[in-house]
């Protein structure tokens, strides 16, 4: 008696593992996190409460468009448009937060964002077929007040409208996370000059945001 309900705890446990569905987060700080556990991100927290495989693929520093293997004194690593192929083909959902770092390279440089277009189309090309099951969403940059951003912002909305990726535009003055209020920067955000990597308490507050996205327009 006792061998038949571990065999079939085993099957229920094997059923289990293989209907868990599989979602991949690629991306910059805002993936890894800067200096903060990846823990503590919403994607993290919205892949444990609705019981999906999570795959962490963020980098300090990474760019979609721009290669910062040696970029200064610090190694951030390959473009995303190339490293995206590390990740697991076998994914359900991919998510990709990421351009912050693009933006700041591309400032008001035109040839720069026409780099970035292209990269970001490339992209997601190559995951449509390295992650052939995989649904696609894409979660921009803050509503951050500096040069590059709001192009750049209208090309990732342009480039996804064309791949029918959905998107969760954060650049605007609606967003819930206020980027641009010191106060709000000071008690939700890593540091109080910090315009871009959320703490543990920010994370939360944009948890039920990108959940009801995600479940709406990815899922």
């Amino acid at each position: 008696m006792k061998q038949l309900l571990l065999i079939l705890l085993l099957l229920v446990s094997h059923v289990s593992n293989a209907q868990q569905k599989i979602l991949n987060v690629i991306g910059d700080s805002n993936v890894a996190n800067h200096r903060c556990p990846k823990e503590e991100t919403w994607h993290y927290k919205m892949a444990q409460m609705m019981g999906l495989e999570y795959n962490n693929y963020g980098r300090n520093g990474s760019c979609i468009a721009f290669d910062r293997t040696h970029d200064g004194k610090y190694n951030f690593g390959p473009a995303m448009w190339v490293r995206y192929a590390d990740m697991n083909p076998n994914a359900d959902y991919v998510l990709i937060v990421a351009g912050h770092n693009d933006a700041d390279k591309v400032k008001d440089n035109p040839d720069s964002l026409k780099m970035f277009c292209d990269s970001l189309d490339t992209m997601l090309n190559g995951i449509k077929k390295h992650c052939p099951k995989a649904r696609i969403g894409f979660v921009s940059p803050w509503y951050v007040d500096r040069a590059g951003f709001v192009q750049l912002c209208r090309v990732i909305k342009k480039i996804c409208k064309r791949h029918h990726v959905p998107l969760l535009m954060n650049y605007s003055d609606k967003c819930v996370i206020k980027v641009r209020d010191e106060a709000f920067r000071k008690k939700y955000f890593q540091t109080a000059n910090d315009n871009a990597h959320l703490n543990d308490e920010g994370h939360n507050i944009f948890l039920p945001v990108a959940k009801e996205w995600f479940e709406k327009k990815v899922k």
